[in-house]
């Protein structure tokens, strides 16, 4: 897979004018090919340089989030399905914050679009679902854009000192409300009640 993104970035390359459009539509496609978002914002570093391949990493990765909502709203099935597994990776009552799904974007094994769909679970709408999208993804258009090589080119021991900062943001960066349904709540207090007695 990865010899196929090299040819794909090679073809980009050659592409002229046309390149930062060949490289928008790479975003697009890329779950198609099963190419992690950090290769391609990398790549356009490398292709464009730091400031013009953050932005069209942007513009791709935006897109790329658009295009998710609209096909995971179309089908419902398949949206209530990934919510439940969602919930079995995350927690039953716990959502995450725009701040959060930020920062966990800048992990670069977990998947793009199941922090999306945490994204669509907490936006109103989809004006409210695309200004959080794009806010999510300026930090890891940038970071892997501008000091992709270094980071490239890093130990796995500091990427793990990386990792491992990042999770007191993540902590400190939570919702602060615990949300609990009136049965669980009260299932809950009937079951201590019974024990005590």
């Amino acid at each position: 897979m990865e010899l196929f993104g090299n040819y794909l970035m090679a073809f980009i390359e050659t592409g002229g004018l046309f390149a930062p459009i060949l490289f928008i539509s790479f975003h697009l496609l890329r779950p198609l090919f099963f190419l992690p978002v950090v290769f391609i914002c990398i790549s356009g570093g490398i292709l464009f340089g730091a400031v013009a391949g953050t932005l069209y990493s942007i513009i791709g990765i935006t897109l790329s989030s658009i295009i998710f909502y609209f096909i995971i709203t179309w089908m419902p099935k398949s949206f209530n399905k990934l919510v439940r597994v969602k919930k079995k990776m995350i927690g039953q009552n716990s959502e995450l914050t725009t701040s959060q799904i930020t920062l966990l974007r800048l992990v670069p094994f977990i998947h793009f679009h199941l922090l999306s769909l945490c994204l669509i679970e907490i936006s109103a709408n989809f004006k409210d679902y695309t200004k959080s999208s794009l806010l999510s993804n300026i930090p890891l258009a940038f970071v892997y854009t501008s000091i992709g090589g270094w980071i490239s080119n890093l130990t796995p021991f500091h990427i793990f000192v990386f990792l491992t900062a990042l999770l007191p943001f993540i902590y400190i960066l939570r919702r602060k409300e615990i949300i609990i349904n009136w049965q669980e709540f009260f299932q809950v207090g009937i079951k201590s009640k019974h024990s005590s007695i």
